[in-house]
């Protein structure tokens, strides 16, 4: 991710995974906020600054983009402007649609953002549908930028298909097969599979060792793999009878109840410790997540770690992104244009390949830097082919304009149940107070 990017449980990676490389490297991302063009008007020569505003690591500097479009467009210079954090850019941002100014050419909008503005800001943006065409997009990610009436907001960046990541070590010395093919084979029921398995480890776990980082990380990867998840398809929230939360919340409480997991909320200080110390033995695993990975838990445990197949026979994704024009933009027309170079098959695959962000374009999956790619630090793990086979038939979420906030008050529950001792009962009690008071 860039740095951390959090939103909607998610965060994205602090390190860099060459891909077909097979390499996995760690980079520390200095990222400047504001926004905003240099100049309004392109000067006496035709030239121009194109700003692209967004958050965490979108992975275009890492990949040279911006370098190789002023080559391919010697008048046009592109500036990135970086915020750390997307919790500090999305305000800004919709302070600057709500004022139209400020803004820079191109913005990054977030997954757990995107249905909200669909609702609320759509005519602030240009109809990318003119631009690009959504049909080279899985359908999914095309269908979460698009209004009811078809205009599309954003054009798809990276998806999160979901895996496990586990050590393969640890495994081994209790007792269980270390094959990914065979990890995939004993969770091929789902999420409960998962956590059979998780007894399983317990019975012979290494001394110091836990089964799972997170119960809460678990209950995103069930919910991601639903249609319905927090809103049904009238708009309506619906996370209090969704069957997906349901069985999230019920297999997390599940964990939590057989010490399963160590508790530790993701990208956390101490979560970042148990991987350098080597204490966890799997991770519910987004594509994004193994350069997280393979940053904190460091060389000693290179090669040790691999990657399964997600439990279940249902596909699921955590996390993406978009690209957008807004309306008010100084350069509309140019910034389209850029949009749709940078979201083309082969610069999506330039950006997987320098950070191992997944492409959420169609047509990458069959170059090589995607197709081929293996991850050096996960055993060799064939992570092209294995998220490739995910992205296409993950099912279209229904998205709701508070995702983002459910999300977050139903993972800090799950976290209290696993830190604090929370009984599941209080704790679902306290999340949906705290979600009922933000969205009524």
């Amino acid at each position: 991710m860039r740095i951390t990017r959090t939103v909607a449980g998610r965060s994205r990676r602090t390190a860099v995974m060459a891909t077909t490389g097979l390499t996995a490297a760690a980079l520390l991302l200095t990222g400047c906020s504001d926004s905003g063009s240099d100049s309004d008007e392109a000067d006496a020569d035709g030239n121009i600054t194109l700003t692209v505003a967004d958050f965490g690591q979108f992975g275009y500097k890492e990949a040279g983009l911006f370098e190789k479009y002023h080559e391919l467009h010697p008048n046009i210079t592109v500036k990135e402007n970086v915020t750390a954090d997307e919790k500090v850019y999305y305000p800004k941002f919709l302070q600057q649609l709500n004022t139209g100014s400020g803004l820079a050419d191109v913005q990054g909008i977030e997954v757990g953002r995107v249905k909200e503005l669909v609702d609320t800001k759509a005519d602030a943006f240009v109809d990318l549908a003119k631009v690009i065409d959504p049909d080279a997009w899985v359908n999914w990610k095309a269908l979460q930028a698009t209004t009811d009436e078809g205009k599309v907001i954003g054009a798809g960046t990276d998806i999160g298909p979901m895996s496990i990541c586990y050590r393969r070590d640890l495994f081994e010395q209790a007792g269980l097969p270390a094959d990914r093919e065979k990890i995939a084979e004993k969770v091929a029921g789902g999420w409960e599979d998962y956590l059979k398995l998780g007894e399983e480890y317990k019975k012979k776990a290494p001394k110091g060792t836990y089964f799972m980082d997170s119960a809460s990380a678990m209950y995103n990867g069930v919910v991601s793999s639903d249609e319905e998840q927090y809103y049904s398809k009238d708009g309506k929230a619906i996370y209090k009878e969704s069957a997906g939360v349901k069985a999230g919340w019920d297999l997390a409480a599940e964990a939590v109840d057989k010490k399963l997991s160590q508790g530790l909320a993701q990208f956390s200080p101490p979560w970042q410790a148990a991987l350098r110390k080597g204490s966890i033995a799997t991770v519910a695993c987004p594509a994004w997540m193994a350069a997280q990975i393979s940053t904190y838990a460091g060389d000693e445990f290179k090669g040790k770690w691999d990657i399964a197949r997600t439990p279940g026979q249902t596909a699921a994704n955590w996390g993406g992104s978009f690209l957008s024009v807004p309306a008010k933009g100084k350069h509309v027309k140019e910034a389209g244009e850029l949009v749709k170079w940078l979201t083309a098959p082969e610069q999506q695959a330039a950006v997987f390949k320098a950070v191992g962000v997944f492409p959420s374009n169609k047509g990458a999956y069959d170059l090589p830097d995607v197709k081929g790619a293996t991850l050096e630090y996960f055993n060799n793990a064939p992570i092209g082919e294995i998220y490739a086979e995910e992205a296409k038939v993950i099912p279209a979420a229904v998205l709701g304009p508070k995702d983002g906030i459910i999300k977050d008050s139903i993972s800090t529950q799950i976290n209290n149940m696993e830190q604090r001792g929370t009984s599941p009962d209080k704790a679902w009690d306290a999340a949906t107070e705290a979600i009922d008071k933000v969205i009524g």
